[in-house]
């Protein structure tokens, strides 16, 4: 298989990166990164003309419900159940040190 990207270009694209590779690691990423690149290849020369562009493979409905307004928990019901409440909130310790 041609290599389609260099030694060279691995050696320069690893410097712009600040990596520092051994010959070793220079053949293995050629190999690796031509991979990748035969196979981007491919997949360009496939004809997609007549599919529809889409960002994921399954049509997805909306799980959304609609926002409605309905009746909740009474407030000082919920707050006489708490440990500690102060001025109609939970009272809580403080986990960040002092306040503002």
């Amino acid at each position: 298989m041609p290599e389609s990207i260099s030694r060279k270009e691995v050696k320069h694209v690893a410097s712009l990166a600040k990596l520092a590779l051994s010959d070793e690691e220079e053949l293995m990423y050629t190999d690796q990164l031509a991979a990748i690149l035969d196979h981007a290849r491919d997949i360009m020369a496939l004809d997609t003309a007549k599919f529809a562009p889409t960002a994921h493979p399954l049509e997805l409905n909306n799980v959304f419900r609609s926002d409605v307004e309905k009746a909740s928990l009474d407030r000082d019901e919920v707050l006489s159940q708490a440990p500690a409440s102060q001025d109609g909130r939970f009272v809580v310790p403080r986990i960040l040190g002092e306040a503002p």
